[in-house]
């Protein structure tokens, strides 16, 4: 169990992320069409997984359009913004916000990836969602860099997130 913070407010998720090394949980989630894919989906890429409680948020919604502008310097790698947003929510979002190269994934259908990656919020005001952390994968979906922002309402560092890719 991991401990983060809600505007100061401890909360806790139910585990730990993946360590540096060990290969990655696969997942089922859903796409902006209803298509469930899975890391085998994304064979030969590196994958950076920008996971957020709800896209419906501000840091959320700037830590995707911030991955978003990163995207054409890492052309190996899929960038995937993975929310408990519905695809329709998703999509709606990526439009009015023109992200047009982060691919939004829902885990609407899968309790299992907030829980496999130790990132489910088990107590407070946003049990039940994820927390917010980026893992980033190698093409062979061996973990190679993971952080757990340690208050939800804080950005991501993406400069470190971005370097290990």
């Amino acid at each position: 169990m991991a401990s983060i913070t809600l505007h100061g407010d401890p909360i806790n998720t139910n585990g730990d992320l993946p360590t540096v090394g060990s290969s990655a949980p696969d997942f089922t989630l859903t796409t902006g069409d209803l298509a469930d894919v899975s890391l085998a989906d994304f064979a030969g890429k590196k994958k950076l997984l920008n996971i957020v409680p709800s896209l419906d948020t501000g840091i959320c919604a700037i830590s995707t359009k911030t991955f978003n502008d990163s995207v054409a310097k890492h052309d190996d790698t899929v960038f995937l913004t993975i929310s408990a947003d519905l695809p329709f929510a998703q999509g709606r979002f990526c439009e009015a916000e023109n992200i047009d190269k982060v691919q939004t994934l829902s885990t609407m259908r899968s309790a299992s990836f907030a829980e496999d990656y130790g990132i489910k919020i088990v107590d407070g005001p946003l049990a039940g969602v994820t927390g917010r952390a980026v893992v980033v994968l190698d093409e062979n979906n061996k973990v190679i860099y993971t952080e757990l922002v340690p208050e939800i309402a804080q950005e991501p560092d993406y400069d470190k997130a971005l370097a290990s890719l």
